[in-house]
């Protein structure tokens, strides 16, 4: 738990893709998507990024330009024979409610990911929500991270909850929702639930909770940070994947992972969430500006002051 004024290198796993929405006002369709895509826009305001993933030979000139004129290191984003990773969702009016509408896993069928050499040691390792024979894989690789969160999902809990329980206690942090939080745990008390998972190894557990924002939660209690209250939100799509590429940022820029610096990765977390659901896709992501989230930082802080 060192604190050091030079960042450390934020390692990003997951998928890369192409994703169809629609909302109860719009719908978009053929958009930049994925778990590592949201998390390595993310990150990438607040230390050096590195994302491993595949594309398909499909994957659109434009997406991969916007990934690179934002300095995220693709060294690792692999191009492999077959259509790119696809997903679609529909979401109700009520946003926190939505149906998966396809999966087309496509070259993700077959990925087998690769750390740099570069990045192998001692960085801050995000898995992203994929599949947990993918996850077991990078946590192979990766030589003293400094700290590993994961993301999953109802899906992959249900299919293969072993795998999932294996990656779990091999992880610093656990990042789920409140739903995914309950299905895993067993339990529909959130806290009974996060016990559960934080009894499998891993120190921290975050729960994302939407529109109330997030708590962390460790052996020594827990931390709540409350949700940007927004007039409107476009879609809530990779909003998860921000908050915990913007938290592992965090950490990173500060070289620590105290109980402070936790606290403010959290924030950090809740508040670049906060801007990815202003609008489709990565669009808010890719135009935002690190003077933006620090700017909202600070309305945070008056929010939970007292």
């Amino acid at each position: 738990m060192s604190n050091s004024s030079e960042p450390g290198r934020v390692v990003v796993i997951g998928t890369v893709g192409i994703d169809d929405i629609e909302t109860a006002q719009a719908s978009v369709q053929g958009v930049l998507g994925g778990s590592a895509t949201y998390a390595a826009l993310a990150s990438r305001f607040f230390a050096p990024t590195t994302m491993s993933s595949v594309v398909g030979h499909d994957f659109p000139a434009a997406h991969l330009e916007l990934l690179t004129e934002r300095d995220i290191d693709l060294s690792s984003l692999e191009t492999a024979d077959g259509l790119t990773f696809r997903w679609g969702g529909r979401y109700a009016v009520d946003m926190n409610v939505r149906e998966t509408t396809f999966v087309d896993l496509n070259v993700l069928e077959h990925f087998d990911p690769k750390v740099p050499q570069h990045a192998v040691a001692e960085s801050f390792v995000f898995l992203g929500n994929t599949d947990p024979s993918i996850q077991l894989r990078i946590l192979d690789q990766v030589v003293d991270p400094r700290f590993v969160i994961v993301d999953s999902m109802d899906f992959w809990i249900k299919a293969d909850r072993r795998r999932v329980s294996e990656v779990f206690a091999r992880c610093d942090c656990v990042v789920l929702n409140d739903e995914e939080a309950r299905l895993f745990g067993g339990h529909a008390n959130i806290p009974r639930a996060v016990r559960t998972i934080l009894d499998l190894g891993p120190s921290y557990v975050v729960v994302k909770r939407g529109e109330f924002g997030a708590a962390l939660v460790s052996d020594d209690g827990w931390f709540f940070a409350p949700a940007y209250p927004l007039d409107e939100v476009v879609d809530p799509t990779g909003a998860g994947d921000a908050f915990a590429g913007a938290f592992l940022g965090s950490l990173a820029a500060a070289n620590s992972t105290d109980n402070a610096a936790l606290r403010r990765a959290v924030v950090y977390g809740c508040v670049v969430a906060s801007f990815t659901v202003e609008a489709f896709s990565v669009d808010r992501l890719a135009e935002l500006t690190r003077h933006d989230i620090d700017s909202r930082y600070v309305e945070f802080g008056d929010f939970a002051a007292f």
